[in-house]
């Protein structure tokens, strides 16, 4: 029942490509429908950017028992990080305050504090945290982005477990041979 180091190596270059796969997505659906992110949206993104580069960084070193346990450790911290915002912001979206305090519009950001200083603001997103530009099935870009963190995090957990749990079987095999 232990998970060999390559299945891992899979597992994590999985991840990875699913990661990449919806940061692309979310880049169509910026550049291509002209959909604005918010700042929530891209505070998900930079979780799901984390959680990419842990996976890749993984993927390739083919982690060991201890590492498998690590980088999942990691991979739950950037997942955790990122659902929670996908939880407010679903949350936001259910029920939107009477005023939004999500932030000001591009030209309003040029207009009062200069392109120098609205540069790095671009970065935090544009869009209406409350509204829902897109759907899919019913559910929100939030929501959906909740449903893969929490996938996620279901992932990194069972890595964890299953590295330690080869590290515990191990060590029993290992007493059990003398």
């Amino acid at each position: 029942m232990s998970m060999s180091r390559s299945a891992t190596r899979r597992a994590f270059l999985l991840l990875f490509l699913a990661c990449a796969a919806l940061l692309g997505f979310g880049l169509y659906l910026q550049h291509v429908t002209g959909l604005e992110p918010c700042p929530m949206c891209i505070l998900q993104r930079y979780a799901f950017v984390a959680v990419a580069l842990v996976a890749l960084v993984a993927a390739l070193h083919g982690p060991s028992r201890t590492g498998s346990v690590v980088y999942g450790l990691l991979t739950l911290v950037a997942a955790l990080a990122g659902g929670t915002v996908a939880g407010q912001q679903s949350l936001l979206q259910r029920q939107p305050p009477s005023l939004l305090e999500c932030g000001p519009g591009f030209e309003y950001m040029v207009e009062n504090f200069g392109l120098a200083d609205a540069l790095p603001m671009i970065f935090r997103g544009e869009g209406d945290c409350a509204a829902i530009d897109w759907s899919f099935l019913g559910l929100s870009i939030a929501n959906w982005s909740l449903l893969c963190f929490a996938a996620v995090t279901v992932l990194a957990l069972w890595l964890m477990l299953r590295g330690g749990r080869r590290r515990e079987s191990s060590l029993w095999e290992t007493r059990l041979s003398r």
